[in-house]
């Protein structure tokens, strides 16, 4: 398919758009990068595997949760971050189901390449990610979890608006998790 027909939201500097095959390389090549397996271990993979689940996976995982708009339910979206100027493929801003939050519990995860951070792009990737959901979906409320050293990711999630809730523990791993409300709450 057509880079140009893919699902895009336009973030300022950056656009997010739907993984297409094209990615693979750049998928695999951001996750094999020791700050993002760091914090993202599962999502470092061979070549092949990164393949396989862009194509079997991930690609009609944005098909079927872009075609449930407005009402997504347990749908996932993987969206790429590019970068306007160069078109480069320098990261990744999703939103799925995190299944050992209580509901609602569609959660924001995203990732960047070292080599990108710090320039506000992340921001605006999760910025743009959560007005589209909330302007065009039945989502409410967002969550986020974040390893307790991970930093960046904290500065990330307090700059887009998210208010921390508590810790939470996943797989004996202790996170903060945040949340951020279309309304908010009184």
């Amino acid at each position: 398919m057509d880079k140009e027909q893919l699902f895009t939201i336009d973030c300022g500097d950056i656009l997010l758009r739907e993984f297409c095959i094209d990615d693979v390389d750049a998928i695999q090549q951001l996750t094999s990068e020791p700050e993002v397996y760091r914090f993202l271990p599962d999502w470092r993979s061979t070549r092949e595997q990164r393949l396989d689940w862009v194509t079997n996976y991930e690609v009609p995982d944005n098909k079927q949760f872009l075609a449930a708009v407005p009402e997504v339910g347990q749908h996932i979206l993987k969206l790429g971050i590019i970068l306007k100027e160069t078109g480069e493929f320098i990261g990744f801003c999703n939103t799925g189901i995190k299944e050992e939050l209580p509901e609602p519990n569609r959660e924001v995860a995203y990732a960047m390449s070292t080599k990108f951070c710090n320039n506000g792009y992340t921001s605006q990737a999760v910025k743009g990610l959560v007005n589209y959901l909330f302007t065009n979906t039945e989502v409410t409320q967002m969550n986020a979890v974040v390893l307790q050293n991970n930093g960046a990711s904290k500065r990330v999630i307090e700059k887009c608006g998210f208010q921390w809730i508590g810790e939470v523990i996943i797989e004996g791993q202790v996170y903060d998790h945040y949340m951020f409300y279309k309304f908010p709450e009184k």
